[in-house]
């Protein structure tokens, strides 16, 4: 699995089109033959860029649900509601899709966000607000997820 590292600040062009930042794309370099797959994200108003191999390895889970059980399928449908494989080209750009500029809200800054094996694509405003609205809970969130036994 891979763990990536930082978040970034860069710009999108008119067409969707974003410019991998340096280390981003020193990060990604192992993984930019085999391309990627962007989607919208289940909890918020951004972007989940998933690297192939951890794509496959989530659908591989998916997959085994039973697609005879509505609340699966409703979830599959979802899940998959307007994913699109993009690659990264010779200029280290890759093009975000109309429709899912248009999901996230995405306008000219951004930020590309590590989220451990994927990368997180926000609006700035957007993600600058998530951030700032989660500042206040975050010390009761960390304890609640991470505070548990030493023994665990």
């Amino acid at each position: 699995m891979t763990n990536f590292i930082g978040t970034y600040e860069c710009k999108a062009d008119t067409k969707g089109r974003v410019l991998l930042p340096v280390a981003l794309k020193t990060q990604l370099a192992p993984m930019l033959e085999q391309g990627f797959v962007v989607k919208r994200a289940v909890f918020q108003n951004c972007l989940e860029l998933y690297p192939m191999e951890e794509w496959n390895a989530m659908m591989q889970k998916i997959g085994k649900l039973n697609r005879f059980n509505k609340k699966n399928n409703d979830f599959i449908r979802r899940f998959t509601a307007g994913v699109k494989m993009v690659e990264v080209d010779a200029s280290g750009r890759f093009l975000i899709p109309k429709d899912l500029v248009n999901f996230a809200g995405i306008s000219k800054e951004i930020v590309l966000s590590s989220a451990i094996n994927i990368i997180e694509v926000w609006d700035k405003d957007t993600y600058e607000k998530v951030i700032d609205d989660a500042t206040d809970d975050f010390a009761d969130l960390a304890e609640e997820v991470m505070g548990g036994d030493d023994d665990e």
